[in-house]
């Protein structure tokens, strides 16, 4: 009884001593064999991910193909880029000047137009003036830019394809094109230089890419199909400074 309650103490300190992470209670053999397995785990578990990371062949990480969204959203933006260019072109010729005089020698012509909600209030306005012309214009032209270029932006930045290469240090990003698949950008970098600033399970809808030497993130749809979840995780999806 003695021997077994010697035995299930001796374990059960071991145990204390292996979940804390305090060793003051053994010797300093055992204390140097349990530094050194630890040492010899996170090494090994290092040389797995580094052995991981050696392809033999390029592996696709990541792949989505949205090309018929993409197209009616380069209809959409062009089709208001025509519009709104429209507008302004209309703003700009067609708006007349009633504040000056109709021709020399004649009257004048009421030179505003007042404008009222049932006579509660009211205000006068010439919408042919050089600064009601010049403002409609530029802001139809900024309204109709801005969304050609929004739109852009979004195809130029969503990525359809992610292309881990033979070796592991060489990563090719494709991104979305309204042609068709893989008639994208294609951005071949360095893996150093490529990383994820949030985990794939913590973004709610897009998981933003950083790529070195490029402003805006590269944005890879959860839609879309990780084909080997653990090498993303270790390689593409990785948070590194960059």
């Amino acid at each position: 009884a003695m021997a077994a309650s010697l035995l299930f103490s001796s374990g059960l300190s071991c145990s204390i001593v292996w979940m804390t992470g305090r060793s003051a209670c053994l010797s300093l053999p055992d204390r140097r064999k349990m530094n050194c397995s630890r040492t010899f785990f996170r090494y090994s578990r290092l040389a797995t991910l580094c052995t991981a990371a050696q392809l033999s062949r390029d592996v696709t990480l990541f792949e989505h193909d949205r090309t018929r969204f993409f197209r009616l959203l380069s209809v959409f933006c062009g089709g208001q880029f025509i519009f709104w260019t429209y507008m302004g072109h209309f703003a700009f010729t067609e708006l007349r000047d009633t504040g000056g005089a109709a021709g020399t020698g004649k009257a004048k012509v009421s030179p505003t137009t007042t404008t009222g909600l049932a006579g509660l209030w009211s205000f006068e306005m010439n919408l042919g003036s050089n600064t009601w012309r010049y403002g409609f214009t530029l802001g139809c032209l900024a309204i109709g830019g801005g969304i050609a270029g929004l739109g852009l932006l979004f195809c130029r930045r969503s990525v359809s394809q992610v292309v881990l290469h033979k070796g592991g240090r060489m990563v090719t990003v494709c991104t979305q094109s309204p042609l068709g698949p893989r008639r994208g950008r294609k951005l071949t970098v360095p893996l150093s230089q490529v990383a994820c600033h949030a985990h794939r399970q913590e973004s709610p809808s897009f998981i933003p890419l950083r790529v070195k030497g490029h402003r805006f993130y590269f944005l890879l749809d959860k839609e879309g199909t990780v084909n080997n979840a653990r090498l993303f995780d270790i390689t593409v999806g990785a948070y590194r400074p960059v």
